[in-house]
């Protein structure tokens, strides 16, 4: 848009109508969907949970990740996700690190946990993931 299309945009409300305020076409977010977006942008902006969502998506065979099998984790066939313990030796984090990240993407919805035993996976939520995306696209208008 040229400066001059931003600047009548503006003086016409946020969609060209005449409402100064804005709130015939601009309603503000719920605070529940605002409060939730932004769990996912933080959840977003730190390059080490992005690359651990990317290594959830490619799953184990992308990094040559061991087994559940090789660990000894208890219960039928293997689970889904990447163990904490593998996120561990992959990205070289602590393990109150590591589950620090999983958390904040676990509280953002965008990851769900299997817990077998003393081991915990963590998988994408493909599912919540579209539903965030959407979100974001309707808020920027794209």
């Amino acid at each position: 848009m040229t400066k001059s299309k931003v600047e009548e945009t503006r003086a016409a409300g946020c969609c060209g109508s005449s409402d100064p305020a804005g709130t015939a076409c601009c309603p503000p977010q719920a605070a529940a969907q605002a409060a939730w977006l932004t769990r996912v942008a933080k959840a977003l902006s730190d390059p080490i949970r992005l690359n651990m969502l990317d290594v959830m998506v490619q799953g184990r065979a992308c990094c040559g990740l061991p087994e559940p099998a090789e660990r000894g984790v208890p219960g039928k066939g293997d689970p889904t996700g990447i163990c904490v313990c593998d996120f561990q030796d992959h990205f070289g984090l602590g393990q109150s690190k590591a589950s620090y990240h999983l958390r904040v993407l676990r509280e953002a919805g965008l990851v769900r946990e299997e817990v077998r035993g003393k081991w915990t996976f963590y998988s994408v939520d493909a599912a919540a993931a579209r539903r965030a995306l959407d979100a974001f696209a309707e808020l920027m208008r794209l």
